[in-house]
């Protein structure tokens, strides 16, 4: 996402013509796009992105027991 940031802030000031970046060549500017689109390829390719999405649900539904657990009171544990 970094990638895909930083090429929009390179395109607008290339198009603008502001700062230094309006004399860099076009392949400079349209670099990180094509950065982004190798690494998102390489992510849902190696499963990194499905792994990621799964902690994000595990950690969810984890959250929702012990809200669950705290409103009944079973979240305490006995000595």
């Amino acid at each position: 996402m970094w990638l895909l940031g930083i090429g929009i802030v390179f395109l607008i000031l290339k198009t603008q013509e502001l700062t230094v970046v309006a004399t860099w060549s076009w392949w400079t500017i349209l670099a990180p796009f094509g950065l982004a689109a190798v690494w998102w390829a390489y992510a849902d390719a190696s499963g990194y992105t499905k792994r990621k999405a799964m902690e994000r649900e595990d950690a969810r539904v984890q959250a929702r027991i012990q809200r669950q657990r705290d409103a009944t009171g079973n979240g305490r544990r006995r000595k």
